[in-house]
């Protein structure tokens, strides 16, 4: 079986086909859902496989100021669409931004589950979750959705999406979860950690950095938490937050499921 991670990037963190699961009558395919973290340290090795792929439609999650200071790298002739935001989808994202008390495990779990309950609340996230839906919907070829890291704002993506097709909650875990088996951690931990250990002037222990670079079920439990306790259901949060009505969802599950 083709893992994941193919082609393997050495540039971009994370970088998967997330297609490939049971759905509710079939199969998400594979060939046409990417994801990853930003690009901005692509080689040309990195956007040679990336042309391959014939991705036309980029969804990123991250805000004004994360675009502007890692702007993201692609191949000498791709013409599809970015599709982005207009001000800041998160506030101080973990990894980005630390205070000098942030040292311990046990902190850095609770600021990244602070990070799940923000989302749900988050205007700007829901503006982009629908985005990222309804371009999906509509737009032909193949898309990638990213953020900074790849893994919390773009996890939920995925999440999103894998629950509307009908993807189990386990096949929907495990393939959020995946993120840890990535072979590119080194390329977050260059470039974040430098930052976070400059902000505490001190080096991190290796528990609190694997905290803030990795995700864990409790991340993903918190996030459908806050929207059951918001909306009731993810599928009312979905339909009143988000925006995605019957016809999105007839559209979603036409195209994604074989």
């Amino acid at each position: 079986m083709t893992s994941p991670f193919h082609p393997p990037l050495t540039g971009v963190h994370n970088f998967r086909d997330y297609g490939g699961y049971q759905a509710d009558g079939g199969m998400v395919p594979k060939g046409l859902l990417y994801r990853s973290g930003h690009h901005v340290k692509a080689t040309d090795e990195d956007l040679e496989a990336l042309r391959a792929l014939d991705i036309r439609t980029v969804i990123d999650l991250r805000g004004i100021t994360e675009r502007e200071a890692n702007p993201c790298r692609r191949h000498e002739g791709w013409e599809g669409e970015v599709i982005g935001y207009e001000g800041e989808t998160t506030s101080s994202p973990p990894h980005m931004d630390i205070g000098p008390e942030v040292t311990f495990v046990d902190f850095a779990r609770d600021r990244m589950l602070a990070v799940y309950t923000r989302m749900p609340e988050n205007p700007a996230m829901h503006t982009m979750f629908g985005r990222y839906l309804n371009a999906l919907a509509e737009r032909d070829g193949a898309s990638l959705v990213h953020c900074f890291a790849g893994k919390d704002r773009t996890g939920i993506a995925a999440m999103l999406l894998f629950h509307i097709l009908g993807v189990s909650e386990e096949d929907q875990r495990a393939e959020y979860l995946l993120t840890n088996a990535a072979p590119t951690l080194a390329v977050l931990r260059a470039q974040s950690v430098p930052k976070m250990e400059a902000s505490i002037g001190r080096k991190m222990d290796e528990a609190s950095i694997r905290a803030y670079l990795e995700v864990h079920e409790d991340y993903l439990e918190r996030f459908h938490e806050t929207v059951r306790a918001k909306s009731g259901s993810l599928d009312a949060w979905l339909a009143y937050v988000i925006g995605v009505d019957d016809a999105l969802r007839q559209r979603l599950r036409a195209k994604y499921i074989v």
